[in-house]
């Protein structure tokens, strides 16, 4: 046996340099500690559903018991056959003709897919275009997979819609996909068709792919459209991957079922499609009692319509928290028109904040108050947080409450 002189340390891969999740950060590991201390923290860090009250319809939950004893074994790897029909109906009826069953692969949810076709497309120093902010998967996966990630901004101004002359402004010989959050988290913008049309005339271009994130598709508020970019790219003309699934919609964050759907000229993609396969084939296969729920969902009662409508409890707590954090001096905020968040404004002539991410820790010690702070969102600058809105009111009013004292007390220390 040999034996060292010096102990050994063991370190993690210099890959995970640039790779961040402050969604659930050192902030985190914080509120963990001070929970185990007895302290109640008030948890505004994560869109899981269930903790909040919301649970998955009857029909999805039943669905997946039935077939229990059917799903002992692995599945295909791209899925069992009644979850990807189901998806592929699903685009049909949304216009998008050209899905192939055979290209669509059900995942452990969007996060899975997003990690599996980003190491099967990405090239040591090739380039992803990526919203800023953004969710910050997307960018430590391209890390992840010897990729740079190149930030383009939305327009906090213009609804945090994506400036297309800054898109094309940061295009390169390296640069390989252009990702879509629709609608967005952290901002919850819902981009217009126009935008959309326009995002798909840059890709055209430059013969760039579509990632197109649309988790979050059904909530949506106050007469917003979502549009499934595939189904204005084209048959021929912009290979589209589209990433959605149950977790947000469904109320089923835990169940894990999430899906790709590859459309376009598939064609000129087969050695990209074979690549995933490939991935696919590795992770064996995705949950497969979640998958029995797929069916169930996408072909029954929408639940989520009633939520997101007038009088509907997500549509109530999102107004309640844009109208309270827009009273808090020096806060301002744009109305979310999906999604689950809201992304305030600190003024940073009021609040001169150099650390947003210490400004976190402090309302979480101090106020027992844990929210995502901007930049772990790739937003460039230390002046805004995202906001769960799925707590109720009274929760919500507490919380928010909560912010401005700590905000005002920040304002008395100066």
């Amino acid at each position: 046996m040999t034996i060292f002189a010096q102990p050994v340390s063991y370190r993690q891969s210099a890959k995970l340099q640039h790779v961040r999740y402050d969604v659930r950060g050192p902030n985190l590991v914080e509120a963990q500690r001070m929970e185990a201390e007895g302290h109640k923290v008030l948890r505004l860090n994560i869109g899981n559903t269930a903790p909040f009250g919301f649970e998955a319809p009857e029909a999805i939950v039943q669905d997946m018991v039935t077939s229990l004893p059917d799903a002992q074994g692995y599945s295909d790897s791209r899925g069992i056959h009644s979850a990807r029909k189901a998806v592929q109906q699903y685009y049909q009826s949304h216009g998008i003709l050209d899905l192939d069953i055979d290209h669509i692969f059900i995942g452990n949810g969007v996060s899975e897919l997003i990690s599996l076709v980003l190491q099967a497309l990405v090239d040591d120093g090739d380039e992803i275009l990526i919203p800023a902010p953004d969710y910050p998967l997307w960018t430590g996966a391209v890390s992840l997979s010897g990729g740079r990630a190149v930030h383009y901004v939305c327009d906090e101004a213009s609804d945090w819609n994506p400036d297309p002359e800054d898109i094309r402004s940061r295009i390169t010989s390296r640069t390989k996909a252009l990702v879509v959050i629709n609608p967005n988290n952290p901002t919850g913008a819902v981009y217009s068709e126009e935008t959309l049309r326009e995002l798909v005339q840059i890709a055209a271009e430059h013969r760039l792919i579509l990632l197109t994130d649309e988790i979050y598709e059904k909530i949506v508020f106050d007469g917003a459209q979502h549009r499934h970019l595939a189904a204005l790219a084209g048959d021929d003309d912009v290979l589209t991957l589209t990433f959605s699934g149950l977790s947000k919609a469904y109320r089923v964050c835990g169940y894990r079922s999430g899906w790709l759907a590859i459309t376009g000229p598939v064609q000129r993609a087969e050695n990209l499609i074979e690549g995933i396969t490939l991935l696919s084939n590795m992770r064996m296969c995705a949950n497969v009692p979640g998958q029995y729920a797929i069916q169930a969902a996408l072909g029954g009662y929408q639940s989520i319509d009633a939520l997101v409508a007038e009088g509907g409890r997500l549509r109530e707590q999102r107004d309640f928290a844009y109208r309270q954090l827009n009273e808090i001096p020096g806060v301002s905020c744009n109305q979310a028109a999906g999604a689950l968040y809201l992304f305030p404004r600190l003024d940073p002539e009021m609040y001169p904040i150099t650390d947003d991410a210490a400004w976190a820790l402090g309302l979480l010690r101090e106020k027992k108050v844990l929210v995502s702070h901007g930049t772990g969102f790739n937003w460039p600058r230390p002046d805004h947080f995202r906001l769960v809105t799925l707590p109720s009111v009274e929760v919500l009013d507490d919380a928010i409450g909560r912010i401005a004292e700590y905000l005002e007390d920040l304002r008395a220390r100066r």
